[in-house]
């Protein structure tokens, strides 16, 4: 047995100082075997600690631990709880006695509730380092208000708190239900060639459906639709949904250029970073609509103004002219003056039953009754005043389940436009495809300008030519009201648009 009692228990001692003087679980585990050995006077000597899995992982180690040809354990436990394994080793043909053994557990004793308390403050201080970089992302988060910005801040830290190579956010288109690349930091290209993903399809499509972490752990061997992941040469990933009141509006994932085992800690540090980062876009989102909506307000209210102000000036005007030089005037002329005063007072009037039309339809205040109803003769009695430039080409037996006033509106707008402004023939047809009702209004005009497609269904468009330009806003607003869509189909010749409700 080496060395007397009164040495060792003063070893044993320094031993104690040792186990209280760090706090650093690595250097902490280095000075305790060092000291292990001085006590013992042993060649080698372990600490295996207890995973995650239960089992037992040498954490440090000094000394030849295989080569040791005599051995002597004891257990690492705090009270009850057993944590790991204490083991010296000599390097010949050692006998441990009993009082080996009971310094040995002295020292396990004390080295147990030293790598408690290490590894408690390793944890503390992992969830304040999480704490500070989450916070990092809040105060991103409240910094901005424009969307791009807001994101473009957002990934920048999300990059370094990761300590990732690329990070990106896709949101979700929902009538399309794709997800749009809207931002991204190392993989830019997502953004530039406007990447879709469907919802449900690939990784990103995959995080939106399932609404939850999902993991790549070897990207080269998984199911990604996106090619620019491969062509950047990215390996590992982790993706999360990004959720604001239960509703799953985008998806944020990181991507390393190295193999990468993304962990729990990842996996909880980027979900705390996807919820704070939803609220942010979802409050960029409504300020965008605000400032929107306060610019549609002032101009509606510019350019309504002046739209009214031209009919009810020329009505005034030639009114004032009858009042004041009727006597004046011969019947030929008071005639001409009487048509014109009432074509514009006529222009009037649907100008401001569009304007009514338009305030209801953005208060939500428009009722939409669908029932059962025979298309071909609603459509015959609708267009009934075009005549025989309007043809009405529908299976007189399709029924479907519609609301008139909508249909109606819709309708005499579609016609309207493809009689003042297209030409004759205008054709309508109808048919059930894809579980929604089609409706197609055709004519052999000349067609629309392409530089007018982009603002084609915009208020108070209308090209430079006559009309108020709201028909076709007035139209598509109706068929949204219904869950349906308004769209333009350019063709060969002429104008078609296609009025689409859901069956």
């Amino acid at each position: 047995m080496a060395g007397g009692s009164l040495g060792r228990l003063e070893q044993l001692q320094a031993f104690t100082d040792a186990a209280l003087a760090h706090l650093e679980l690595e250097d902490l585990l280095e000075a305790l075997l060092a000291r292990t050995r001085e006590i013992l006077e042993v060649d080698a000597c372990a600490v295996l600690l207890l995973d995650d899995a239960n089992e037992l992982t040498t954490r440090a180690s000094i000394g030849d631990d295989a080569a040791a040809e005599s051995r002597l354990e004891v257990t690492l436990a705090v009270g009850d709880t057993r944590i790991g394994m204490l083991r010296v080793g000599a390097a010949g043909n050692r006998d441990f006695d009993e009082q080996d053994h009971q310094l040995l557990q002295l020292v396990a004793d004390r080295a147990a509730i030293a790598i408690d308390h290490a590894r408690l403050f390793e944890a503390e201080r992992r969830a304040r380092t999480k704490l500070e970089r989450v916070q990092l992302v809040t105060d991103a988060a409240l910094a901005h208000l424009a969307l791009e910005e807001l994101l473009q801040s957002l990934l920048l830290r999300t990059r370094d708190i990761l300590a990732v190579d690329t990070c990106a956010v896709l949101l979700l288109d929902e009538e399309r239900n794709e997800l749009v690349a809207r931002a991204a930091v190392g993989i830019e290209e997502e953004v530039e060639q406007g990447v879709r993903i469907p919802v449900g399809k690939g990784f990103a499509g995959r995080v939106a459906s399932e609404r939850r972490p999902v993991i790549l752990p070897d990207v080269d061997h998984a199911n990604v639709l996106n090619p620019i992941l491969h062509e950047k040469g990215i390996k590992s990933m982790l993706g999360v949904p990004l959720v604001v009141h239960d509703r799953v509006i985008g998806v944020i994932h990181v991507g390393t250029l190295h193999p990468y085992d993304f962990d729990a800690d990842d996996v909880d540090l980027l979900q705390l970073v996807a919820e704070r980062a939803a609220i942010a876009i979802e409050k960029a989102r409504l300020h965008e609509d605000i400032v929107r909506l306060d610019e549609m307000k002032l101009n509606f209210v510019a350019i309504a103004s002046h739209e009214l102000r031209t009919p009810a000036t020329s009505v005034y005007g030639l009114l004032t002219t009858l009042r004041a030089r009727k006597h004046e005037l011969d019947e030929a002329q008071r005639d001409e003056l009487e048509q014109t005063a009432w074509e514009q007072s006529d222009r009037l009037r649907r100008l401001i039953e569009q304007l009514l039309d338009l305030s209801r339809l953005d208060s939500k205040s428009v009722d939409v009754n669908p029932k059962p109803l025979v298309l071909e003769r609603l459509l015959t009695n609708i267009v009934g005043n075009g005549g025989v430039n309007v043809h009405v080409d529908i299976d007189p037996s399709l029924a479907v389940v519609a609301d008139p006033l909508v249909i109606e509106r819709v309708m005499t707008n579609l016609v309207t436009n493809a009689l003042v402004h297209g030409a004759p023939p205008v054709q309508i047809r109808a048919e059930l495809r894809d579980r929604h009702l089609r409706i197609s209004v055709a004519d052999r005009g000349a067609g629309v300008p392409e530089e007018l497609v982009p603002r084609l269904f915009e208020r108070f468009e209308h090209g430079g030519g006559s009309g108020t330009g709201l028909g076709l806003a007035i139209a598509k607003a109706y068929a949204n009201a219904h869950g349906g869509d308004l769209l333009y189909e350019p063709g060969v010749e002429g104008t078609r648009f296609e009025f689409v409700l859901p069956r």
